[in-house]
């Protein structure tokens, strides 16, 4: 079945309709963020303490109506149960705590039906907030969305991105910044996220008005959307002057957003904004997941190859791998060479097997190479990511393709699905496969029980030091691809550094959107013993931390570093032995000559 990859969306919208009281913008403005089918009603009706709430049998009836006819209209949802109350605010607070929505919609209409104020509400928010005012354009065209830095600007900017998204309203960042202040601690997480969104346009204003900033900015836009000014909840002002200002002078539409997450200690800090890189990773994953069941139509995928005249390389990396390589072989060519074309070369890369691996390679007619024999004059090194590296110099396509040859359960899907987001999508230029790996213990499976240096090392640094990178479901998986474009300017990891190096590479150089993911679903494969995923582990941190010299200018490791002292265990005894694992790196392919005239040849 196929998976949806939707990211942290607004699933669920709920909206208030009271008796008698205008819903319109607050429905619209729900609408424009998280479209019809997850948009909810409740109705309210308030009685005051002197009345008996038997009194609001017939206001309930009229806000059934309502609702049935918005549902008939809008395709919208609503919650069948009326609520009557005395209190009205306290009782849709537990309508929320009930149904726990992502974001509450109001409109001012709203505050006198239930008999408080804006910030009465903002300042104890049940769950997001958002207060909807002015009139709320059918559809949207510019957006603009200020972001200060604050503490909801991560609200702001994700809520601007799903309306952008619905309507295809173009989005400008507006950035104001004080006279007096020489920099803004506080935007710079934010900043860091809006370089990797291109689509935003930005804006920069100096000025100790930022309200009337904002309203000037306003006047090319249909739609403006703010955080609130951050107080602490016991201060009696919790929407702030500026949002303020803006709600009583704007003519246009304006959505005033506060999170209900508690503030930040310290909120000048530069910590203030970085969550939003959560956006950012959100966005990503819900843009650039995909499932390789969206690419099994392979004379689909035939056609959009032909169309832009593409030519596809899949490279077969192995060592001691007769048990499973042919069966590999025979699969791939069968169905993806001889049935439907879509790749033009499958060459083995193999790492000096022992056992018959090339052997059973050439019986199927496939070219082997043994890759420390490749390009000898720059030695001959052991290592996945050297024969990876060397097969840019052995074949020829605009796309090349990895897929290990260890893969018990092998599938075509292993392949067209690396491939098909490449096809589908010029722009992007790395994609990299993920799946459920289960574990072999006792000659029995365990469901996800694989993957142990990925969830355990891979992952956790990678959300450390490269937080734009943590929707990477697998950043070790050995099924992913590239166009050669881009891979022939990439430094390679010798070792097992090879994934994580090209990962953290390709997004350094080319961005985020650069990168895709696709499920291939379960892959079945030998699991390595502890003492190799420590190994493992050790190479990979290396690649991490030279890559983080290379983006500060600083030295980490020293040669001593390269070295590991393994525990061993022996005939009852206990002792240290010293191997040493460092990780070296290739040059990116492009440098060399021998590449550059292969190349010119072709």
């Amino acid at each position: 079945m196929k998976r949806s990859y939707a990211g942290k969306i607004f699933r669920k919208i709920l909206v208030p309709v009271f008796h008698d009281v205008d819903y319109v913008d607050a429905l619209n403005a729900a609408l424009a963020i998280a479209g019809q089918a997850n948009v909810w009603l409740v109705g309210i009706v308030g009685i005051t303490e002197n009345e008996s709430l038997s009194k609001a049998a017939v206001p309930a009836r009229h806000v059934r109506k309502m609702m049935r006819e918005i549902v008939s209209e809008k395709r919208t949802r609503a919650l069948q149960r009326i609520r009557v109350s005395y209190k009205p605010w306290d009782e849709l607070t537990h309508v929320v705590q009930e149904e726990q929505p992502d974001l509450l919609v109001l409109q001012p209409s709203h505050f006198g039906a239930m008999g408080i104020g804006i910030g009465q509400a903002f300042r104890f928010p049940p769950c997001d907030i958002v207060v909807a005012s002015g009139k709320f354009p059918d559809h949207p065209e510019k957006v603009l969305v200020s972001l200060r830095g604050g503490p909801y600007a991560e609200l702001s900017l994700r809520l601007s991105l799903s309306i952008s998204r619905n309507s295809q309203a173009k989005l400008t960042a507006l950035h104001i910044l004080p006279d007096t202040s020489a920099s803004d601690p506080a935007f710079k997480g934010m900043e860091s996220v809006l370089k990797n969104l291109p689509e935003i346009k930005r804006q920069h204003v100096r000025t100790n008005d930022p309200a009337q900033a904002i309203l000037s900015a306003l006047r090319d836009h249909d739609l403006l959307v703010l955080g609130a000014t951050a107080r602490p909840q016991d201060s009696l002002i919790s929407i702030g002057p500026v949002a303020d200002a803006i709600l009583r002078e704007s003519s246009k539409g304006v959505l005033v957003v506060k999170s209900s997450r508690p503030l930040p200690a310290n909120m000048d800090s530069e910590i203030v904004g970085r969550n939003a890189i959560s956006v950012l990773v959100d966005k990503w994953f819900a843009e650039n997941t995909y499932h390789a069941g969206e690419f099994a139509d392979l004379d689909h995928l035939l056609a959009l190859k032909r169309k832009q005249n593409l030519t596809v390389s899949l490279a077969l990396p192995a060592l001691n791998e007769e048990e499973t390589v042919g069966h590999v072989i025979q699969i791939v060519r069968q169905t993806l060479m001889d049935r439907v074309p879509l790749l033009d070369e499958v060459v083995l890369i193999d790492s000096n097997s022992t056992d018959r691996t090339r052997d059973i390679a050439v019986d199927l007619g496939v070219p082997v190479h043994i890759h420390q024999n490749v390009l000898p004059q720059f030695g001959a090194r052991t290592g996945k990511g050297e024969a990876l590296w060397k097969s840019l110099y052995l074949t020829r396509g605009d796309i090349i393709l990895w897929i290990d040859t260890d893969i018990v359960n092998i599938h075509p899907r292993f392949v067209y699905g690396l491939l098909g987001p490449l096809i589908l999508r010029p722009d992007l230029l790395f994609i990299k496969g993920f799946y459920r790996r289960p574990l072999k213990v006792d000659n029995k499976l365990q469901a996800g029980g694989g993957g142990r240096v990925t969830e355990l090392t891979a992952r956790p640094l990678l959300n450390l030091f490269y937080p734009e990178l943590s929707g990477v479901v697998q950043p070790l998986s050995g099924e992913y691809g590239g166009r050669r474009a881009a891979l022939e300017q990439l430094p390679f990891s010798s070792g097992y550094g090879v994934e994580t190096g090209l990962l953290i590479d390709v997004f350094e150089k080319f961005g985020l959107n650069a990168i895709a993911q696709v499920d291939l679903q379960e892959r079945v494969h030998h699991n390595q013993p502890l003492e190799s995923l420590s190994k493992m582990s050790f190479a990979i941190i290396q690649t991490i931390c030279r890559r983080i010299e290379k983006r500060y200018g600083i030295n980490m490791l020293e040669d001593v570093n390269k070295s590991m002292k393994l525990i061993r265990y022996e005939q009852g005894r206990l002792f240290l032995d010293v191997e040493e694992i460092a990780e070296l790196e290739r040059p990116a392919m492009i440098e060399l000559t021998e590449y550059r005239e292969r190349n010119s040849k072709t």
